[in-house]
C-alpha cells in the first residue's frame, strides 16, 4: 500500500520588484500546472547533493543543517532559521537561491514595515487614469524574511496567506505568486527588546525550524582562510537547478514510499507530545503530516525510494519542536520544545526493519 502526503502547508522590502504583477525573470508563472517531465530519484538525489556542494562553498561545515534546509524546500515548505547573529543564516539563504536558480529577494523586517511593503500595492497611473498593481518582494522564487520577529504581528500576518496559499490579496484582488515560492526566515533568539514573538499560527506555517550553531575551530579557520584567498567579502555559487527542475524534484519526492508502520511511528511521536507533562500543548496532526512530508524529501536526498524510521528520528526535532508549547513554569529551567522532542524519542519503540513494498 502506497501512501502519499502533500506539503503542509535587495537588501530591504523596498527593493525593486517586477512590474504589473508579472512573474520575475527566470520564474515559472503561476499557472497551477505541475511540470510534465519526470526525474528519477537517483538523478534527483544527485542534483540535490550538487546543490548542497555549491552552498557549502559559502557556508562552511554545516552540511547536515544544509541538508535539512534543502529537505524543507524539496518538501515544498518554508524554513525558519533561528540562531545567533553571524552564523551564516542570510548567506545560506542567498546561496540556496543561487544554487537552485531561483529569483531572490530580501525583506528586512523592521518595526515600521507595513504589510503593503511585502505584498505590493496599487499605484495610480496618471497617463492611463488607472490603478496598476506593483508587486512587492513576495513575488519571487525565494524570499529571505530577515529578522522576522522584529516586525509587528500585522506585518507578520501578511505572510500567512502567501506561505499557505501561494497568493496575496490586496484591496480585494487576489494575485497568484510565482512557482516555486519559498520563504527562508531568520530570527534572533537572544534579543527580546523591540521584538514581536511569532504567534503559534505563524510558527505552524513553517515546515521546519532549524539552528546552525557555532562552528568548530577548524571550520572557523576555514572560513577565515577562504576570505583571505577570496580577497573580497562578496561570494557567489553556481546555479545547479532552475525553477522547472526544482519542481520536478519536488514531484519526485511525492513518489517516495513510506511503510504504514513508519507512518504509525510518526503518529506515535506526535501523540506522545500531547501526553508529555512538560508540554502545555502538543503537536497537531499537521505536525504528523509535516514529519512524513519532510521524511520523503529527506529520503530522496539520501537516494532512497522509501522512508526509514531513522529518517523520522532525524527530522522530528526540526519539524515538531516549534509546534509544541512548553509549560510557563519551565521557561526558567531552559526547557525547550526541541529538548522535549529529543527526550521523548528515547521512550518510543522504533519499528523493526522491513522490506519496502514495490
Amino acid at each position: 500500500m502506497t501512501a502519499h502526503s502533500s506539503a503542509p502547508d535587495t537588501e530591504s522590502a523596498t527593493t525593486e520588484s517586477p512590474a504589473d504583477g508579472q512573474a520575475p525573470t527566470g520564474q515559472t508563472p503561476a499557472t497551477g500546472q505541475a511540470p510534465q517531465a519526470e526525474i528519477s530519484i537517483s538523478d534527483a538525489s544527485q542534483l540535490c547533493h550538487q546543490v548542497i556542494d555549491q552552498v557549502e562553498r559559502a557556508v562552511v561545515g554545516k552540511r547536515e543543517a544544509l541538508e535539512l534546509v534543502l529537505t524543507g524546500i524539496i518538501a515544498g515548505g518554508h524554513v525558519l532559521l533561528e540562531d545567533f547573529p553571524g552564523l551564516g543564516k542570510t548567506l545560506a539563504a542567498r546561496s540556496f537561491a543561487q544554487a537552485l536558480g531561483l529569483d531572490f529577494r530580501r525583506a528586512q523586517f523592521t518595526p515600521d514595515l507595513l504589510p503593503s511593503d511585502l505584498t505590493g500595492s496599487y499605484v495610480f497611473d496618471q497617463k492611463r487614469a488607472e490603478f496598476d498593481f506593483r508587486p512587492g518582494p513576495l513575488f519571487t522564487g525565494l524570499l529571505l524574511a530577515d529578522e522576522i520577529n522584529r516586525t509587528p504581528p500585522k506585518t507578520q500576518a501578511a505572510l500567512l496567506e502567501a506561505m499557505q496559499e501561494r497568493q496575496v490579496t490586496v484591496e480585494g484582488q487576489t494575485h497568484k505568486l510565482p512557482r516555486p515560492f519559498h520563504v527562508l526566515a531568520t530570527a534572533n533568539p537572544i534579543e527580546t527588546e523591540g521584538t514581536y514573538p511569532l504567534p503559534e499560527a505563524q510558527l505552524d506555517r513553517f515546515l521546519m525550524r532549524l539552528q546552525f550553531g557555532y562552528p568548530q575551530p577548524d571550520e572557523e579557520w576555514d572560513v577565515l582562510s577562504r576570505r583571505i584567498l577570496r580577497r573580497q567579502e562578496d561570494q557567489t555559487v553556481d546555479a545547479v537547478l532552475d525553477p522547472t527542475k526544482l519542481m520536478q524534484i519536488q514531484d519526485a519526492a511525492e513518489d517516495v514510499f513510506f511503510h504504514p508502520a513508519v507512518g504509525q511511528y510518526a503518529i506515535a511521536i506526535t501523540a506522545e507530545t500531547r501526553r508529555d507533562q512538560q508540554l502545555l500543548v502538543g503537536a497537531s496532526p499537521r505536525g504528523s503530516l509535516a514529519l512524513l512530508t519532510c521524511a520523503r524529501a529527506y529520503a530522496l536526498i539520501q537516494n532512497r525510494s522509501y522512508v526509514t524510521p531513522q529518517d523520522i528520528k532525524a527530522l522530528a526535532v526540526g519539524t515538531l519542536g516549534h509546534r509544541v508549547t512548553v509549560r510557563p513554569e519551565l521557561w526558567m529551567s531552559n526547557v525547550t520544545g526541541e529538548k522535549v522532542i529529543a527526550g521523548l524519542l528515547d521512550r518510543i519503540e522504533v519499528p523493526s526493519e522491513y522490506q519496502p513494498e514495490r
